[in-house]
């Protein structure tokens, strides 16, 4: 993720009108949100989250958590429901679950963690510290994280799903050269979801991935959706393009709408800790998705960047 100046610059630069709304707009003043389902269950959810690698990784105490809190606030108010992290995040489980609990805003957030522990007793061990560091007596997804000890972990997971602890189960990963694995997984195992990186920039999942979670019935996270800074990079100080404009009204709804425009996608989930950021991000989950031609333009404007 770019600094905060270089996000800001590119949300201003692209604009023709402010893009973040008064804080106190109520979130019915806004169109609404896309939804996709997860197919498993027919469940409809926000299509746009938050991921919290990285920015969440604070001290768990007021004055660091505030700004985080009022972002997941601002998220909730504007219709967003789904938070990702893990306990291998450093701090993010903390102080996500001092802001859920302190905000009561935990019955209205699709919470995800995940498991990255090897064996039975550790990776349980690692399941409850995340109940507790959460603050929560159930988990709506846990995945196995990047395929560690898949078979025994979706195993473990199974009789967490069985007991109600859990309401979906899945696995991640972040490379594409971990693909082939995942494929493997994908075909042989029941899974409620996946979490793949899949962004403007690095397209691969595109190919056998995602049209394989819509054959079997899979819903998709999509993880750094911005190609962590490499999207933003590549097009700072340069102004939104005309023909973009009609669906969307900054870079970063740009690169987040393209990865929204694969039906596949259920729920990109980028790194959000700013108020104007959270604006920013669910603003692509309004209005149209660019078709096939303008997705098409998109790809040969950044492969010539």
């Amino acid at each position: 993720m770019p600094s905060s100046l270089s996000r800001r610059s590119l949300i201003a630069a692209a604009a023709l009108a402010p893009l973040a709304p008064p804080l106190a707009r109520a979130a019915a003043a806004e169109p609404a949100l896309l939804a996709r389902r997860i197919p498993s269950s027919g469940e409809s959810l926000p299509a746009m989250g938050i991921g919290t690698s990285r920015r969440y990784e604070v001290p768990p105490v007021p004055e660091q958590v505030a700004p985080l809190q009022a972002a997941v606030e601002r998220f909730a108010a504007l219709g967003g429901r789904v938070i990702d992290t893990a306990p291998s995040y450093g701090t993010a489980e903390d102080v996500l679950g001092l802001i859920l609990s302190g905000s009561g805003l935990r019955p209205n957030i699709f919470l995800a963690s995940k498991v990255s522990e090897s064996g039975r007793e550790a990776a349980l061990a690692q399941i409850e510290r995340s109940f507790q560091r959460l603050r929560t007596n159930r988990i709506d997804l846990i995945a196995v994280h990047n395929l560690v000890d898949t078979k025994g972990n979706l195993a473990l997971l199974r009789e967490l799903k069985g007991q109600g602890r859990i309401r979906y189960l899945g696995v991640t990963v972040w490379r594409d050269d971990q693909f082939p694995d995942l494929e493997a997984v994908m075909r042989e195992a029941a899974l409620d979801v996946v979490q793949v990186n899949y962004a403007l920039d690095n397209r691969k999942a595109a190919e056998r991935i995602l049209p394989l979670a819509a054959d079997r019935g899979m819903a998709v996270m999509v993880n750094v959706p911005f190609g962590r800074d490499r999207l933003l990079n590549a097009v700072k100080g340069k102004p939104l393009p005309d023909w973009a404009r009609p669906f969307c009204a900054s870079w970063p709804q740009f690169f987040l709408k393209y990865v929204l425009a694969h039906e596949a996608v259920t729920c990109p989930i980028p790194g959000t800790a700013k108020v104007a950021y959270v604006e920013d991000n669910l603003g692509a989950a309004r209005g149209r998705l660019p078709d096939a031609g303008e997705r098409r333009k998109m790809e040969e404007l950044i492969d010539a960047a």
